[in-house]
């Protein structure tokens, strides 16, 4: 979120490249017509489904179009782009999936921006790669997580990166991990992927970057902003997401 606008909106994501970031990380859903919307939530406020809603019911509230943002965003932002699976996905054939359609529409549109593909569903981005085997896909893995799983199964799904939370990492109440965190970095390294951790606090953040990882994906912006380019040159480098 940037300066109180609401997530998943294009004015938020060109706020967020305003305000330093060069990658966004958005949410793709399906409707029942087979049209991609960006929308983190399975449910709109009045509790209707998102999968049995039509493209123009959910135009008809504000809800942006997966292929908007390829068209109306500078091609300088790069899209992490999150595949939402649906119930709905199990009774439809392979190819007519959230991330059979996703693929298909990265393929089509992406030119010459980087795109990533990235699912808490392992099923999901081998779809990618099925349909769209030049894009990047991403693992992204659950609260608590062990980094020791999530790192050797996006190893061995072919996957280039692996997304655990930022609770995975051991700095929340206490949490103990068997090794260090920069030590799981550095085989998830050795292993080819690059580490992104999700929603972190600004000092996660940093302690984040210190071990390592490759990036973050930040819903406050302008302060998580402030706080990792107050950091060390090192820190600066590093790459952001905004969510």
């Amino acid at each position: 979120m940037v300066d109180g606008l609401r997530e998943n909106t294009l004015e938020s994501m060109r706020a967020a490249l305003e305000a330093g970031c060069t990658w966004i990380e958005t949410d793709a859903r399906i409707t029942v017509d087979d049209v991609l919307v960006v929308r983190h939530d399975p449910l709109v406020e009045d509790g209707r489904i998102v999968a049995e809603m039509t493209s123009e019911e959910t135009d008809a509230l504000g809800i942006v179009r997966v292929a908007d943002l390829f068209e109306e965003l500078p091609l300088e932002l790069s899209i992490d782009l999150e595949i939402k699976s649906s119930l709905e996905d199990a009774l439809r054939p392979r190819q007519r999936t959230t991330a059979a359609l996703v693929a298909d529409l990265i393929a089509e549109r992406a030119g010459a921006r980087t795109v990533l593909a990235s699912s808490f569903d392992p099923a999901a981005i081998m779809i990618v790669r099925e349909r769209a085997p030049l894009v990047p896909i991403g693992l992204l893995t659950w609260m608590r997580f062990p980094l020791r799983k999530a790192i050797a199964a996006a190893a061995h799904l072919g996957a280039e990166v692996v997304a655990p939370q930022v609770a995975s990492f051991g700095f929340r109440n206490g949490a103990a991990l068997e090794r260090d965190p920069g030590e799981f970095v550095a085989v998830a390294h050795r292993a080819g992927l690059q580490v992104l951790s999700w929603c972190p606090t600004p000092p996660e953040a940093e302690q984040l970057i210190e071990a390592g990882v490759d990036c973050v994906i930040l819903d406050d912006v302008p302060a998580s902003v402030a706080t990792l380019t107050a950091c060390s040159p090192t820190l600066r480098g590093r790459r952001r997401l905004a969510k």
